[in-house]
């Protein structure tokens, strides 16, 4: 897996909507929490994706973007979008191509960790947390991330 002050490996992927979202280009407009998951409308994803969601007036308050990454493909996404009201964009990675550039690629290429990195403009990763199961220490690392940036 990538850790802090490594280069985050640009990409291009399509969101739920079908339009090609690259991470430079991104970038360009201040820093990204970018965030792996397993799967859409699973327990601990639903969970996760709802605090972000409920957070996210304060992520956006200091200029991070937001992009959650899952293998499931923008039908899908839209769909878990819609329902759970979120204001951010998925991304679909189908092949696990970038899940695994990331290093977030599951034991013996089954399922995908839950893993988020925070990317600063310079294109470098600031901080990154892996918890698969401990789904409220993502929430931590971000509630830590926009803090950091308030001061």
């Amino acid at each position: 897996m990538l850790k802090a002050g490594d280069r985050a490996p640009d990409f291009s992927l399509a969101d739920q909507d079908g339009n090609a979202v690259r991470l430079s280009s991104w970038l360009d407009e201040g820093p990204v929490l970018l965030y792996f998951y397993p799967a859409d409308f699973t327990p601990g994803c639903t969970k996760e994706a709802c605090d972000i969601r409920d957070m996210h007036e304060d992520i956006s308050d200091v200029s991070i973007r937001v992009l959650g990454v899952s293998p499931q493909d923008g039908e899908s996404h839209t769909r878990f979008r819609e329902k759970h009201r979120l204001p951010f964009t998925l991304l679909a990675d189908p092949d696990k191509e970038i899940i695994r550039l990331y290093g977030v690629d599951g034991p013996l290429g089954f399922g995908v960790r839950r893993a988020t990195f925070l990317i600063g403009q310079d294109g470098r990763i600031e901080d990154v947390v892996m918890a698969d199961l401990l789904i409220g220490r993502h929430s931590d690392f971000i509630r830590k991330a926009v803090a950091q940036r308030k001061t």
